[in-house]
């Protein structure tokens, strides 16, 4: 028996009938103690003591980040501060944090949300999870840490950054799962191979990576290099924090934990559901949090439900990996461009690296993108006709699959800042009139 398997192996009656017992009380707690909700709730026309089935959350008004900004600090609390345990927010480098508060019990649904992607991950009591993401506002170290808890397996808190360390630690102490973003699992990957190791010889036979969408080639990379199973994982701090959903090891889609949210996707530009298959805007519901429950609530992350089910006899519904945000979106000369599709590119060349970044400027009345690139150690940048030649190549490719011109400049290894925690994929010049 796996971890909660009587909650992930669910049949659909029974998972049905729970979450509307749980939703009809998350949306009157929400209605009776968030004056935002009781506000919003009868602008809407939506009574929340009428919910009598799933389908009467589609009555209820979305809940967006601006919402959350607005009841800054604490006005989405449905709990008084002293049944708050802890106070989670966002860096708020775009505008007010928006704030999230956990009782005893959130963090213990939270801890349990994570402990299920070490067990999907082949992880349990004694293994070592080398947690790498950042700790402190931020959720996912703590995340990482209550799911450890949780499950009972050992915790080492690396937090981000002293990469060297990480690896030596990583080596001596034989972690079993590493979890952190993918971007930073590579940087240690490489650096642990700069130092002259072998990752893919030691304990560790599996990552748990998220906060950031990354591409499967990314995934292989890592995979290769660490010799492991590297697994998605999403969650959001509004919502609860990584968790939300994970991978299983088949990696085929992320398991929501359907027990403690009911996800929906929708056209972001309408608003309406659309089929499961079908590409659009996450939306959650928070079914268990009593401190700063959800309903409704809009992420600007894409992606979609995945038909079927999964292989590995888990019954709960599976999302896509996140495909990029309604807001990273870019717009180059009319075509809508993703990060992560011009990364699905470039990892199929040998001569670069995966470490880039994308530079929006203005060409006259248009915008202009640009892909600065790194190149692996071993590629001859001093020879001019070759570096022309791996520009053309991976422009001809980039305008083959996106139908849009980037231009390149290649760069020389390690000129690229390294990121510890999201990788910064987009610098939007047009901002400073450059």
């Amino acid at each position: 028996m796996g971890f909660q398997d009587e909650l992930t192996h669910m049949g659909a009656d029974e998972l049905h009938d729970l979450q509307l017992e749980r939703l009809k009380k998350t949306v009157v707690d929400c209605y009776e103690h968030i004056p935002f909700y009781k506000r919003s709730f009868d602008e809407a026309g939506f009574d929340p003591y009428a919910v009598s089935s799933l389908d009467d959350l589609q009555k209820a008004p979305f809940t967006d980040k601006q919402n959350m900004r607005d009841a800054y600090p604490f006005d989405m609390y449905a709990v008084p501060m002293d049944e708050v345990k802890r106070i989670q927010a966002s860096s708020g480098t775009t505008g007010t944090a928006t704030v999230a508060g956990y009782t005893e019990h959130d963090m213990a649904v939270w801890g349990d949300c994570f402990a299920r992607g070490i067990d999907y991950a082949g992880g349990g009591p004694g293994t070592v999870v080398q947690v790498a993401y950042g700790y402190g506002l931020f959720t996912g170290g703590l995340g990482g840490s209550e799911g450890c808890r949780r499950i009972g397996a050992v915790e080492l808190p690396m937090s981000s950054g002293n990469t060297q360390r990480q690896v030596k630690l990583m080596k001596d102490f034989g972690t079993g799962i590493l979890a952190c973003t993918p971007s930073y699992a590579l940087h240690i990957a490489d650096t642990a191979i700069e130092m002259g190791e072998d990752p893919s010889g030691w304990p560790i036979f599996a990552g748990i990576f998220g906060a950031e969408p990354w591409s499967n080639e990314m995934r292989k990379d890592i995979e290769e290099k660490l010799g492991i199973c590297a697994l998605d994982i999403y969650g959001l701090s509004e919502v609860m924090g990584p968790g939300v959903a994970i991978e299983c090891r088949e990696q085929n889609g992320l398991h929501i934990a359907e027990d403690h949210f009911i996800t929906e996707v929708v056209d972001p530009e309408t608003g309406k559901p659309v089929p499961d298959g079908e590409w659009g805007e996450l939306v959650f519901t928070s079914l268990s949090k009593e401190c700063s429950p959800l309903v409704r609530y809009r992420t600007r992350d894409i992606s979609r439900i995945v038909p079927g089910t999964c292989a590995c006899g888990r019954t709960t519904r599976r999302i896509d990996r996140i495909a990029g945000r309604t807001d990273d979106m870019m717009i180059i000369r009319g075509v809508n461009v993703f990060p992560r599709q011009i990364e699905q590119v470039v990892v199929g060349f040998e001569e670069v690296a995966p470490h880039y970044v994308i530079e929006l400027s203005n060409d006259g009345p248009l915008d202009k993108a640009t892909l600065k690139i790194e190149t692996v150690p071993d590629f001859p940048i001093d020879e001019v006709r070759k570096i022309e030649d791996l520009q053309k190549r991976l422009q001809d490719g980039l305008k083959s699959e996106l139908q849009v011109k980037i231009d390149v400049r290649i760069v020389e290894p390690k000129t690229i800042e390294r990121s510890l925690g999201k990788a910064k994929r987009v610098v939007d010049l047009r901002e400073k009139g450059e």
